[in-house]
């Protein structure tokens, strides 16, 4: 691959990144900075998108457009919807979809996007695969799982809308900008990979588990895609 797309939703997902990088030039795009150069000795663009669907698209498809990148890697933190996933755990996705699309009243199934030929977006699986065996090497004090990412624009913290989308959508974690990465990457035709470190259990207590966990699931995620780019 000769350049890799590296996207985080906030400054923190992505400073200890770009902190690590030979930065050639910064381009400054919808409200976004992007800054191509080295990583790990590989061809990369990191970029800290902002938060929600919206900006995550947008994101993504400057990178194809003006970056022409070869593959998107989504960096970032999420809430667990799973009892075996604890805080600081990663997941690593097989497929991502919008839980919070609702067109059901026209016949589609809950999740589905009208007019779309998938029901959910697969991760490329060579990504994905190389992925965890490094998360496997580099964090061996913390699990990792491959599993299905959901994505709306909303913070969970209550039970019962966890639940729910537990029961909709047999989701291993929730956040807010995946599914829109991996719908932007899809209808461009190239690989993505969606990481996710576990910083709260998406419940009542998320408020307060997620600024105290935050940091930890961070430094999970950089030395992830930092060993994930020396093997791709």
């Amino acid at each position: 691959m000769k350049r890799i797309g590296i996207i985080g939703a906030m400054d923190v997902e992505v400073e200890k990144l770009k902190a690590d990088m030979k930065i050639e030039q910064i381009v400054k795009k919808a409200n976004m900075e992007f800054c191509q150069g080295e990583l790990k000795g590989k061809q990369a663009v990191v970029v800290k998108s902002g938060i929600g669907k919206v900006n995550a698209a947008v994101c993504t498809q400057i990178l194809v457009d003006i970056f022409g990148v070869d593959a998107v890697i989504n960096t970032g933190i999420a809430g667990s919807l799973n009892a075996r996933i604890d805080i600081g755990d990663v997941v690593i996705s097989t497929d991502v979809l919008h839980h919070d699309m609702d067109a059901v009243n026209f016949g589609y199934p809950l999740g589905q996007i009208p007019q779309m030929d998938v029901f959910s977006f697969q991760a490329d699986e060579a990504l994905a695969g190389k992925a965890k065996e490094v998360c496997e090497r580099v964090n061996p004090e913390i699990k990792v799982f491959r599993g299905r990412v959901v994505s709306g624009d909303q913070f969970i913290a209550d039970k019962a809308v966890k639940q729910r989308i537990v029961e909709n959508f047999q989701g291993f974690c929730t956040e807010m900008e995946g599914a829109a990465i991996a719908q932007a990457s899809y209808l461009n035709g190239v690989p993505f990979v969606i990481v996710r470190a576990i910083s709260d259990k998406a419940d009542d207590s998320a408020t307060m588990d997620y600024p105290a966990f935050e940091k930890k699931a961070v430094e999970h995620s950089v030395r992830l895609i930092e060993g994930l780019m020396e093997v791709i």
